[in-house]
């Protein structure tokens, strides 16, 4: 017997699953197999959003800081810096 012969397909229609119709829409029983976790994935993921939601939060708050008396804040300059006067210098790009 050669290896092709083991894989063929079978003649005919290919059988389907009892959970879907020829057009390979769930059926019915499939909806009622899936109905019970429907609301346990709710409750999840609503419990999973308030945890992410409340670690967010205090992570905000824990890392906020709304007093910066330990930050140093330098003296204003006495002299405010100049810039070169830039009217007397010419462009590379201009040809006089």
């Amino acid at each position: 017997m050669r290896p092709t012969q083991i894989w063929r397909m079978p003649l005919g229609r290919i059988p389907q699953a009892s959970y879907y119709d020829q057009k390979n829409r769930p059926g019915a029983a499939l909806m009622r197999a899936r109905q019970p976790y429907l609301v346990k994935n709710a409750v999840t993921g609503v419990c999973l959003l308030g945890f992410v939601a409340a670690v967010y939060t205090w992570t905000l708050k824990a890392i906020g800081q709304d007093d910066f008396s330990d930050v140093p804040i330098p003296d204003a300059p006495t002299q405010p810096a100049h810039a070169p006067h830039m009217s007397t210098v010419k462009s590379a790009g201009s040809a006089q």
